[in-house]
């Protein structure tokens, strides 16, 4: 019997226990919220404009939303490597176990130092709990953070020749969803990656490629990113984050794939160039210029 097989046979969620998704409108959030109602899982959406409010920076907001849940994906905004995050997550962990909760599944960043802390806190909370630890979603590229770039023909990063396995988030959302409604994922940790490594200059030439549409990259001085990101009028928290990104994790270490979709799933993870066909053939980009 396959993984997959196997784990939905000894599926042990309870159909009437709850499932809260934090970040329930984001990338990840967005796809387990859809997968677990597909499945007839109930879920209450953790964001601050849920019919049941919730706040990270606001602990009187965790309460009602934690009020009857069973299990939480825990994906906290902006991300774990910023500061006060190991703080919220050890104070939301305490609140969650107090109100009953037995399964902790917690999106972490792969190569993130101050992620691990939190994988740690996740660990120590007293439920059972699963990490998810994933690399740069392809979906970047698509939906938020550098869509307009990608868009517009060019994207210039602070980064070189350094390859990053980028990784599907519905291929997160799967493995979440597998952890939180199914047997044989407490205690572990899931490395979540694609097949396969490229740069970003690779990932533009893949895109290019597929869609008939030139997508450039260059590399910029730290300086120059950072300057033309507070331009653009990006808050200046935001700012600092994606300078700390890319200028600490994109050194390296992060460049080998790992297997975590597959010990997940018992399936491979989703290449980079059936995401960029998906993409591409759902308007994701603007079609070829027939004159240019």
């Amino acid at each position: 019997m396959t993984n997959t097989a196997q784990n939905t046979a000894n599926t042990t969620n309870d159909q009437n226990g709850l499932t809260l998704v934090l970040n329930g409108t984001g990338k990840t959030g967005r796809r387990v919220a859809e997968r677990l109602t597909g499945r007839g899982v109930p879920v209450r959406i953790g964001s601050r404009s849920a019919e049941t409010p919730f706040d990270w920076t606001d602990a009187s907001t965790w309460p009602a939303v934690l009020a009857g849940v069973r299990a939480v994906y825990v994906a906290y905004a902006p991300d774990l490597a910023v500061p006060g995050a190991p703080e919220a997550i050890t104070a939301f962990c305490e609140a969650a176990v107090g109100a009953g909760v037995e399964r902790l599944v917690l999106l972490s960043g792969r190569g993130e130092k101050e992620a691990e802390v939190c994988e740690d806190i996740v660990r120590a909370a007293g439920a059972d709990w699963t990490i998810v630890r994933a690399s740069w979603f392809f979906q970047n590229f698509t939906e938020t953070d550098f869509a307009g770039y990608v868009a517009a023909g060019h994207l210039a990063l602070p980064v070189g020749e350094v390859p990053e396995p980028f990784v599907d988030a519905d291929d997160i959302a799967d493995v979440a969803v597998a952890a939180l409604t199914e047997d044989g994922h407490a205690g572990r940790l899931y490395e979540v990656t694609g097949p396969r490594a490229l740069t970003f200059a690779e990932a533009m030439g893949e895109i290019s490629e597929l869609t008939g549409r030139e997508v450039g990259f260059s590399t910029l001085e730290a300086a120059d990113f950072t300057a033309a990101l507070e331009a653009e009028g990006m808050p200046a928290e935001e700012v600092a984050f994606l300078a700390y990104l890319f200028t600490t994790l994109f050194d390296g270490r992060n460049e080998r794939p790992a297997d975590g979709v597959r010990q997940a799933l018992g399936r491979e993870p989703r290449d980079f160039r059936d995401f960029v066909r998906e993409a591409a053939a759902s308007g994701a980009w603007p079609a070829p210029n027939p004159s240019a």
